[in-house]
């Protein structure tokens, strides 16, 4: 893509991944990986549930035994990091390695601003070794298209109330707006899902959200060439200027406005949540006849009252490759995944208390034709 520069020359470059709960992070990554045709990438994942679930979509992160901050050797040359609480750590661990990897890509939560984590590149010990190759935001266009910031916002509403993570409660849309005006390049994912003339119109609403010269490219079921994606030589941590989130302007203006209000009467608009109202639990199932009967299964069971979401990877009788499934909402979306680890398990998100034997039972049952 871009020559190196001074800025960026004998640097590992890292790329930053980031977009809300269902965009496709995950699935661009793991598609990532499969194509990385001898490039050693170093992939650090955060995890959301009872087990390493996005990390189980990348190929070695569906281990049980992958704990938090454990290195993963993959079979293609690339490896895969688990990083719980601190993330220098791990990248200073990556740098350190006998044989230090080409590229390291970072997939945030769905929940966390991009701007601390560019910045956190210009710690001493990191500065030196690694430069931002890109921050790339991954957009649903399909909800974008119908007003929405998300597919489910339920969903995106228990994933926020139980990630312990978040210091401050910012409304959905500025955590969109902060995820675009940080980017390098937007991925407008699911474009298959819209019709030419839409797309446009969505390409044309988030163009008016980035910085100037910022790339808009489409992507379906998260299909994006690896040099699209890798190889833009941004130096994003050398370059914050317009970058700034809502909550950095925020408190700009606060010092410079010598505010003489204690900062803190912020929190008493906050919306306090009880993080056990929402729970995850692991449901095993045996291999189902097809790709049609996973659905229907998952599509019954994210019937029921206060399940939020159902992903996994499940086996298919006479196929050779699992499926992975996902759903968010009404959307139920299964594929073949040849690389997938450990079918057998998906993870049901929901509200506390709903009626995990009921989607159990609607998971393990065929349903009547």
């Amino acid at each position: 893509m871009t020559a190196s520069t001074p800025r960026t020359a004998g640097k590992i470059p890292a790329t930053i991944v980031t977009g809300f709960l269902g965009a496709g992070k995950t699935t661009l990554l793991s598609n990532l990986l499969r194509e990385a045709k001898g490039k050693r990438i170093a992939l650090i994942v955060n995890e959301f549930g009872d087990m390493g679930f996005d990390g189980s979509l990348v190929d070695g992160c569906a281990d049980p035994d992958c704990a938090a901050e454990e290195v993963v050797e993959l079979t293609n040359g690339c490896i895969c990091c688990t990083v719980a609480d601190d993330f220098l750590p791990t990248m200073e661990m990556l740098i350190a390695r006998d044989e230090a990897p080409d590229h390291i890509v970072i997939e945030t939560s769905g929940l966390a601003l991009p701007q601390p984590l560019v910045r956190a590149f210009s710690w001493p010990s990191v500065k030196t070794r690694v430069t931002v190759d890109a921050v790339v935001t991954v957009v649903d266009a399909a909800a974008v298209a119908e007003g929405r910031v998300t597919g489910d916002e339920v969903a995106l509403a228990a994933q926020r109330a139980a990630d312990e993570a978040l210091d401050h409660d910012s409304p959905v849309e500025e955590l969109f707006e902060d995820q675009l005006i940080c980017a390098d390049l937007v991925v407008l994912n699911k474009a298959d899902l819209v019709d030419a003339a839409t797309l446009e119109r969505v390409r044309a609403e988030v163009a008016g959200r980035v910085r100037a010269a910022v790339e808009i490219v489409a992507a379906e079921k998260g299909m994006l060439a690896a040099d699209v994606l890798l190889g833009r030589m941004s130096a994003s941590e050398e370059d914050m200027h317009g970058r700034e989130s809502h909550h950095e302007h925020h408190h700009h203006d606060h010092d410079h406005d010598h505010d003489d209000h204690d900062h803190d009467h912020d929190h008493d608009h906050h919306h306090h949540h009880d993080h056990d109202d929402f729970v995850s639990h692991v449901v095993e199932l045996a291999p189902l006849a097809s790709l049609k009967d996973l659905e229907a299964r998952v599509a019954a069971a994210m019937a029921v009252p206060g399940v939020l979401r159902i992903k996994g990877a499940v086996g298919i009788e006479g196929k050779a490759a699992p499926a992975m499934v996902q759903a968010v909402g009404p959307r139920v979306e299964a594929w073949f995944a040849r690389d997938a680890r450990g079918p057998g398990r998906v993870v049901v998100i929901g509200l506390a208390g709903f009626d995990l034997a009921r989607v159990e039972g609607l998971l393990a049952s065929a349903l009547a034709a």
